[in-house]
């Protein structure tokens, strides 16, 4: 077994707050600390107790309206759920639209935006297809 595993994730986002609530009711996560950051910053640790999001904001920046498109420089983060169909209802409820709907192995997925434009995959290997 192998035990390297990616701790953490740090994206900069507009709203730590509004971000971290998104996630937590999205996934079912939890904030594990949150505060001051370098930089005049502020930052919102969400997820479980191995991993997690940091989500930072440096106060009083006005980000511009592209600065968070895709592949600048990050693609997307992909979060590996038990309920495709549940998470997805989630998204939708919170304003946020799926799209991408894929079924190809090792499981099925979809994809969305958050607030900042920042691409999230969402996957299900629980859903994934058997056989040939």
């Amino acid at each position: 077994m192998n035990s390297n595993f990616i701790e953490h994730i740090n994206l900069t986002v507009r709203d730590p707050d509004r971000m971290a609530k998104l996630l937590t009711q999205i996934f079912g996560w939890h904030i594990r600390w949150q505060g001051p950051a370098m930089d005049n910053g502020y930052t919102v640790h969400v997820g479980t107790d191995t991993c997690y999001i940091a989500l930072y904001t440096k106060l009083g920046r006005d980000y511009a309206v592209n600065e968070f498109d895709k592949g600048q420089p990050l693609n997307h983060v992909a979060i590996i759920v038990d309920d495709l169909t549940a998470v997805e209802s989630k998204v939708a409820a919170a304003g946020l639209i799926p799209f991408g709907h894929d079924d190809y192995d090792p499981g099925r997925r979809f994809y969305f935006y958050d607030y900042d434009g920042i691409e999230f995959e969402v996957v299900s290997y629980a859903l994934a297809r058997t056989g040939g």
